[in-house]
Order: structure tokens, then C-alpha cells, then sequence
């Protein structure tokens, strides 16, 4: 099997955009997912992403997580119905930190065409002036490609930031970084996050004529409708001082016989 096949196999693929896995086929590929640091450990729900990351290595293709130092400063408005409050520098810091450890047990660091990188889109936008962004990013989508999207759409009658309206023109900027820094064509992440990817993607054509590349694993959910990820007690975290090792085994042991299955695909 190739990479996007496997993807197939378990469950994990929702959206693909054309000429993708004939890209990955042809060639070894340097790919992305983004996470934010909104808290000082990763849950299960974040374990979708890092298992897309894991299979893509195995596969040869290089691995970048980029944690996301400058877009925790905004707040992502997808599947929000308000305005996320504002994290301290000192906050942020601390969870990247903790993030990064999390992220380096399931991750090859070692030296090699397929070695995985951690990166922090911080280091990019702290030198540039608001003046420099919207000449760079700003003037290449329009606010009616941006109004579109399901994530601004969706916030329109409760109310939506000028901060978060322009979450999703980072993050694009983000994958145009990449692609022009270290060769990045493709850009990964839950289904929820098409929206944002495929700005990157447009931004990308739009700069500098570039084909880039993207897909999607479906966000996981449970077949009594409870929220994946969630027990009685809130989150299940990936950090054993948040969530105990026995209440992490409990909750995959006492899931339903359904849902084992399926999950069996995608977690393992």
C-alpha cells in the first residue's frame, strides 16, 4: 500500500485534494499539520493528527509539526461559537515546551531525508510589521474567498473578531513559509480545518504559481453521539500528571464493541 491507501485502510481519510496521491507516489514528500498550543499537554483527540505524522514517516515522506507560538496568540475560530480568551506570552511559551516533548515520542528525529522537524511559526512573524503581512498575505485573498469559509460563516450572527477573521490568512501564510523555506507541498489536519488549508493552498498559486497539496482525516466520533476524547471528568490528556495511566487504559477499555473496532484502525 502507499501512504494515502493506508490512510483508506484505517479510516482516516475524509478529503483530498486532486493529484495528491500521485504526488506522494512519485515522489518523497515534506508535509505539515499545526497545533496549537492552548493548553500545556496534547489530549486524544490531538493523537488523529500525530498518528497522520507517524504513517506519513513510515512511508519516507518527512514529518514537520509546526507548533503554533503566533496563531495560540489569535485563537482559531474553527467549531467556535465565541471569541477564545487570550493567552499570556509566558503561557504560550511554557505549552510549546510540553507540546514538544509530547510530540518527540511519537516522532523520528533522527538524521535523514525523512527525519521529522519541529517548527515554530513565532520565529516568522515576530520581525514583521502589520504593514509587511498585509502586503505579503492580505493582498492576495479576498474577504469573499475568506467570508466563504465555514468557519467565518458559521460565526457571523453571534459575532467574529477581526483577530480570528484572520486566523485563517495566517495559517495560510504559514504553509506559503513552508513551502517556499523547506519544500513543504502538503499540509495535513482534522476535517474541520479544509477551510483553512485550502487558503494556503490558494495563497501558494496565488504568490508564486505553486502547486501545493492537502488532505484530511475525518474528526473521530462515537457511536452513542458523546464527544470522542471526553470522559466524565473532562479531556482525556496525553500527560499522565493530567490524566492518570489507569484512567487513559479505562477509557479505550470500556468504549463499545463498535467503536473498537474502529478505533483499533486508527489508533494502532
Amino acid at each position: 500500500m502507499n501512504f494515502v491507501e493506508e490512510l483508506k485502510w484505517r479510516g482516516l481519510l475524509y478529503d483530498i485534494m486532486p493529484g495528491t496521491e500521485e504526488l506522494l507516489t512519485k515522489e518523497k514528500v515534506t508535509g505539515y499539520i499545526g497545533f496549537d498550543p492552548t493548553a500545556d499537554s496534547l489530549h486524544v483527540g490531538s493523537l488523529v493528527p500525530i498518528i497522520l505524522l507517524v504513517h506519513f514517516q513510515r512511508y519516507g515522506h518527512k514529518p514537520i509539526a509546526l507548533v503554533g507560538g503566533a496563531t495560540g496568540m489569535i485563537g482559531d475560530p474553527t467549531g467556535k461559537t465565541e471569541e477564545r480568551k487570550f493567552l499570556t506570552k509566558e503561557t504560550l511559551d511554557y505549552n510549546l515546551e510540553c507540546i514538544k516533548k509530547q510530540l518527540s515520542k511519537f516522532l523520528d528525529f533522527s538524521q535523514g531525508n525523512s527525519s521529522a522537524e519541529i517548527v515554530n511559526n513565532f520565529d516568522w512573524y515576530k520581525d514583521m510589521s502589520i504593514l509587511e503581512f498585509l502586503r505579503e498575505a492580505g493582498k492576495h485573498i479576498t474577504v469573499n474567498y475568506m467570508m466563504a469559509k465555514d468557519s467565518v460563516k458559521n460565526r457571523l450572527e453571534t459575532g467574529i473578531s477581526f483577530t480570528e477573521f484572520s486566523y485563517q490568512l495566517i495559517q495560510g501564510y504559514d504553509f506559503y513559509w513552508l513551502y517556499l523555506n523547506k519544500n513543504c507541498k502538503l499540509q495535513m489536519g482534522g476535517s474541520d480545518q479544509w477551510g483553512n488549508i485550502t487558503t494556503g493552498v490558494e495563497l501558494i498559486r496565488r504568490k508564486c504559481n505553486g502547486d501545493a497539496y492537502a488532505l484530511t482525516a475525518p474528526l473521530i466520533q462515537r457511536s452513542d453521539g458523546k464527544k470522542f476524547g471526553k470522559s466524565e471528568e473532562g479531556n482525556i490528556w496525553l500527560d499522565p500528571q493530567k490524566t492518570s495511566p489507569y484512567k487513559f487504559y479505562q477509557y479505550w477499555l470500556n468504549v463499545s464493541d463498535e467503536d473498537a473496532e474502529k478505533y483499533i484502525k486508527i489508533f494502532t
